[in-house]
């Protein structure tokens, strides 16, 4: 019975790191639609979509199957329990990359305002806390989150570098407001990712640790503070 219960968690965690591909594919179509000016990669991120869905309904159908049927405790429970978060993390992940596509549509119809250069850093950023995240959970390893967590005060800082930048050019020249604001929408994009990338942290420390952490993690700080 629990060579058979080990064996529906990994199958569970499987699941979970395959909709994780998926959701960083979909940032990485986001954003080259936007730098390449290509309708193609954001059509191809409105198709990963479904497969995205597809699977959260069935993580999140056999995450709560497991905890009527096995009625696990102790650290199998905060692991299933932060698996359903994670699953809503990445779909909400997943969202954020749509509403970029979309977005690039909108500015393929304008000539562009400025290069591209802050946005496509901000998302590797992003990306990257996605990426480590996922490598914390799958290695058990609080520390490596407790750095993700640490990341998302450089995204937040290029989030305002991007949002005053933008300001300059709307109050310089009226017609650059629509597509500024629209660049706005994806820094904020971007930057909720990195917030989900948080989540994910918090949650691999919780399973690790058996303790809640609130965003930013200071060393400093005494097990089971909050700042």
């Amino acid at each position: 019975m629990e060579i058979h219960f080990d064996e529906e968690l990994r199958n569970l965690k499987q699941q979970l790191l395959q909709m994780a591909d998926l959701a960083q594919e979909m940032i990485t179509l986001a954003i080259r639609a936007m730098v390449e000016r290509s309708e193609e990669p954001a059509e191809e991120v409105f198709r990963i979509e479904d497969r995205v869905n597809h699977i959260e309904v069935q993580i999140e159908e056999e995450a709560l199957r497991l905890l009527s049927t096995r009625q696990p405790v102790a650290r199998d429970l905060r692991l299933i329990t932060a698996i359903l978060k994670i699953n809503n993390d990445l779909e909400r992940v997943a969202d954020q990359a749509v509403n970029i596509a979309e977005i690039s549509g909108y500015l393929l119809k304008e000539p562009p305002l400025k290069p591209l250069i802050d946005i496509p850093h901000m998302a590797s950023l992003a990306q990257r806390m996605i990426r480590n995240s996922l490598e914390a959970f799958v290695r058990h390893d609080p520390a490596l989150a407790a750095e993700v967590c640490r990341d998302d005060d450089e995204v937040d800082r290029i989030n305002d570098q991007i949002f005053r930048e933008l300001l300059t050019y709307m109050m310089e020249d009226p017609k650059a407001i629509t597509r500024a604001v629209d660049l706005i929408l994806v820094s904020r994009n971007l930057e909720r990712i990195a917030d989900h990338a948080t989540n994910i942290s918090e949650d691999v420390i919780f399973i690790e640790e058996g303790k809640n952490v609130k965003h930013h993690i200071q060393d400093e700080a005494e097990p089971g503070d909050r700042p």
